[in-house]
């Protein structure tokens, strides 16, 4: 009994502190070790427990809740290889910046490295990709031990969140008996404790001298760019754009920067230069003298080209807390300050800059140029991958939310999607570019209330089926596009394609599935559509319907290549004429 007694508490009030920290929510996968753990959560009024069978799909849906909430998310899961199944979402959360707390369960010592089953070594095993790592003691309930608990449980929960958010990993040996006693009094620890959580941060700002240097050093430029690249501080949109104002910059925004929609001024924002920047005359005369860049590195490949042909452009990258984000190892400064701030700091000096007017009238009007090459067939037939986000986005209420998958649906988001006065979020996986967990981060974003669409290729919806559980546990509010182009797309745009005797095998790689059957296992509808009025119609349905609904659509890969190369070539024609008038 003594042994169950010091568990409980134990348990108890290390839960009890992430409360008081405002922890709401844990997603649990079930096993026999991490029994204290899991029936300790769901006994706790204040903690809303989501349960999921698989662990790879369950860290995933506890990244996207986390990136709803901007705010640390639980996973609990049982000894052995469980813990390994959480590695693709925990490097994930570490480059993208979500903070996660992963608790896992564990052997007690004795049992370590001597055969015992479902034992392996997890000191530590997520390595560089967590803040922080701590095996946590074995339970008491002294009032020591019960200090100890919550002021880890404390410092996890600030040191995930805090700076660079990121995971956290708590490794808990646990032994038998492992049922926790919830007759016991003070299960969650004595009235009137004191939290742990009184930790207080402030921003970062540049002083009167930094400021200074940086404001004289802007004078000797005439052509720049605001660019501002995947993030998700919406603080930070206005500042930006009154910047722009203020400076008579264009604002080169990555579609998953949440600056393409909303209610703020567009007037400067510049939402087409990806497809503006394939034209290498564009690239190599539209040099900027200097660019701003806050968020992490964009997207767009042009983009990435234009910086390594001119390795001499200026670059300063604002970095609220501290990072190192320019994989060109171009010289760059970076400016370790409040986004925000620096913006608002900037603005009350922008009278003293003298920037060239005819550099910001050229790039809108390339914009305008580019954008009515873009949506000038949107909904003609053949259906086109690239016209599925421009009519998404027609049909996409307000307040609601776009999951983006990585490869070729992130990079036609980056093309078509259009400045909206809609306010959408926006969200991907791009920390570490994978294709691993979509549907599952997709509805982790769902679980936080919001509307989503999720909009990914066959491959990534086949990679991650395991995902559409937690649709089904929880009759789950999401409708999943399907690119169904039977394969890898895009690597039909890439130097493979070329290599006709290995692409279809080793990059094609068609599927050549039903996926309708699948989703009626878990309980979801299923519409195959093959023209713009089916597919309008039927999304416009699914926003109504608050179910699981996935919408396929068809398209033939080299068509698509085929197609996408004569838009380039159209603006690039386009662009030419303009080039000849800005010279």
């Amino acid at each position: 009994m003594k042994h169950t007694e010091q568990l409980t508490k134990y348990v108890g009030n290390f839960i009890d502190e992430l409360v008081k920290g405002e922890m709401t929510d844990v997603v649990i996968s079930p096993g026999s070790r991490s029994t204290p753990l899991a029936m300790m959560f769901a006994e706790h009024s204040r903690i809303q427990h989501w349960v999921h069978m698989d662990e790879r799909s369950a860290g995933f849906f506890a990244l996207g809740l986390a990136k709803s909430q901007q705010k640390p998310v639980a996973l609990v899961c049982t000894s052995g290889t469980a813990a390994a199944n959480y590695y693709p979402a925990v490097v994930e959360a570490y480059y993208s910046r979500v903070p996660l707390l992963v608790l896992t369960a564990d052997r007690p010592h004795e049992l370590r490295d001597v055969g015992a089953p479902q034992a392996i070594d997890q000191m530590d095993m997520f390595r560089n990709y967590v803040k922080w790592f701590q095996e946590m003691a074995l339970p008491e309930d002294s009032s020591t031990m019960l200090q100890y608990v919550r002021s880890v449980a404390a410092r996890a929960y600030h040191t995930a969140k805090e700076g660079n958010a990121g995971p956290v990993h708590l490794n808990f040996p646990f032994r038998e008996p492992l049922l926790p006693d919830f007759s016991l009094d003070n299960v969650w620890g004595e009235e009137g404790y004191t939290s742990h959580h009184s930790l207080s941060s402030g921003k970062r700002t540049l002083d009167k001298w930094q400021l200074q240097q940086l404001k004289e050093q802007l004078s000797h430029y005439k052509k720049g760019l605001i660019v501002c690249g995947p993030q998700m501080n919406h603080r930070l949109i206005e500042p930006i754009v009154q910047l722009a104002r203020h400076m008579q910059l264009p604002i080169l925004a990555d579609p998953l920067s949440q600056l393409r929609s909303g209610l703020h001024d567009k007037d400067l924002i510049i939402e087409s230069y990806d497809a503006i920047l394939k034209n290498e005359a564009i690239r190599v005369k539209w040099k900027p003298d200097f660019i701003i860049r806050f968020g992490a590195m964009p997207v767009s490949k042009p983009f990435t080209l234009m910086l390594k042909s001119n390795p001499n452009i200026t670059q300063f990258i604002v970095e609220d807390v501290e990072g190192y984000r320019e994989p060109n190892r171009n010289q760059a400064q970076f400016i370790y300050a409040d986004g925000s701030e620096l913006c608002n700091q900037l603005v009350e000096h922008a009278h003293t800059w003298n920037f060239d007017k005819k550099w910001l009238s050229m790039w809108q009007r390339a914009n305008e140029i580019t954008k009515a090459c873009l949506i000038e067939d949107q909904h003609a037939k053949p259906l086109m991958e690239g016209h599925v986000i421009t009519n998404l986005m027609e049909n996409a209420p307000e307040e609601s939310a776009v999951f983006i998958g990585n490869s070729m649906p992130v990079r036609d988001l980056d093309t078509f999607f259009m400045t909206t006065p809609k306010q959408i979020e926006v969200y991907a996986n791009r920390g570490a570019n994978g294709i691993d967990g979509l549907i599952s981060t997709a509805l982790g974003v769902a679980a936080s209330g919001k509307q989503v669409t999720l909009i990914l290729g066959d491959l990534s919806f086949y990679h991650d089926l395991n995902g559409l559980l937690m649709a089904k546990q929880y009759q789950m509010d999401i409708r999943i596009i399907v690119i169904n182009n039977e394969g890898g797309g895009i690597f039909s745009f890439l130097p493979q394609a070329n290599h006709p005797n290995h692409f279809e095998v080793l990059f094609g790689t068609p599927l050549h599935l039903d996926f309708e059957k699948v989703v009626h296992m878990y309980g979801g509808n299923f519409t195959s559509v093959d023209n713009w009025n089916d597919f309008s119609e039927v999304v416009d349905t699914s926003f109504r319907q608050h179910a699981l609904n996935v919408i396929e659509v068809n398209t033939d890969r080299q068509t698509n290549v085929n197609w996408h190369r004569d838009k380039w070539y159209t603006i690039e024609q386009a662009l030419n004429d303009l080039l000849e008038t800005y010279q």
